[in-house]
């Protein structure tokens, strides 16, 4: 299937799809234009991590560890450390675009790779914000972004997600907003890197960065109050939607079933409290409540803080 079919295909046979005569207007200028091209650094340097998806600034062995792995938050893949190139990860990938809402996309790679998280590409009238990332992107996804008025900032999560962070800013020639708490785990420096402390750092048209904390300790959500019906809450891991989309969850790590302490969460619930949102979108599929998502917040902070007053 060529680009042109699998955009339109992926746009317009979404389920969660709201209005497909724009997605239509805007895939139809995307094709329209010429491809962008991309300066990838490095393309076949072994420096993505298999497990994980991080970029490191420098090639590896497979006797090189990654960090991000090798913490109790993370583990290393059945088949031990394993380093990848670009050129190896990008060889029969693409990306899936879905609109989600009328201002609000989200992007995977497929086939799946890594850790498998999906990006959201957030629309608003003053700039375009890309919440988490993806360790991949493609000549044809950076032409249909910039068809769609480009990237205005990165705001990232965490840190498992910081994958390909220093290619997308390049390629979008825009800042990555990190929380300072979690710099340490910075893996490919980039100076569109922007370092940022407190509580909350206000973006534009309303919409603001939040440190939550739990998960790591510069974990953060986005607010988006002029997004969906009632605002929405784009939350990467910090707060995860359970499967059954009823109730979210906090853990200090998922795969290895790690809960957070008490006071974690007590954080957790103050930072979010403050904040109106009907709806949650989390980093992998299924993950959204579209609506009754506050009362699910607190219905979840509830049941975990009863847990430990038995």
């Amino acid at each position: 299937m060529n680009r042109k079919s699998f955009l339109h295909k992926s746009l317009l046979s979404s389920s969660l799809l709201l209005v497909p005569e724009l997605a239509h207007n805007t895939f139809s200028a995307a094709v329209g234009k010429i491809s962008m091209k991309l300066a990838i650094r490095d393309r076949n340097q072994k420096n993505i991590c298999a497990t994980c998806g991080a970029r490191y600034a420098s090639a590896k062995t497979n006797t090189d560890t990654c960090p991000v792995c090798q913490d109790e938050r993370q583990y290393v893949g059945n088949n031990g450390q394993v380093w990848l190139s670009y050129n190896e990860v990008a060889k029969g990938r693409s990306i899936r675009i879905t609109q989600l809402q009328p201002d609000l996309y989200d992007l995977k790679t497929t086939p799946s790779f890594a850790i498998d998280q999906k990006a959201h590409l957030v629309i608003s009238k003053s700039g375009n914000i890309l919440w988490d990332c993806i360790p991949f992107l493609d000549e044809q996804t950076a032409t249909y972004i910039h068809s769609i008025g480009g990237i205005k900032a990165i705001a990232i999560s965490h840190p498992h997600y910081y994958s390909l962070m220093a290619e997308w800013a390049n390629a979008f020639d825009c800042p990555i907003y990190l929380h300072e708490q979690d710099k340490q785990w910075i893996q490919d420096k980039s100076e569109h890197i922007r370092l940022w402390k407190g509580e909350k750092m206000e973006l534009w048209d309303d919409i603001k960065i939040v440190h939550v904390a739990g998960h790591f300790a510069g974990s953060t959500v986005l607010h988006l109050p002029h997004h969906g019906t009632k605002s929405a809450l784009l939350t990467g891991d910090s707060i995860y939607v359970a499967r059954d989309r009823k109730h979210v969850s906090f853990m200090y790590s998922y795969p290895n079933l790690i809960p957070l302490p008490k006071q974690a969460i007590e954080l957790i619930q103050k930072r979010v409290e403050p904040l109106a949102f009907d709806s949650i979108y989390g980093a992998f599929e299924g993950q959204v409540i579209p609506s009754g998502a506050k009362g699910a917040f607190n219905r979840s902070v509830a049941r975990y803080l009863n847990i430990f007053n038995v």
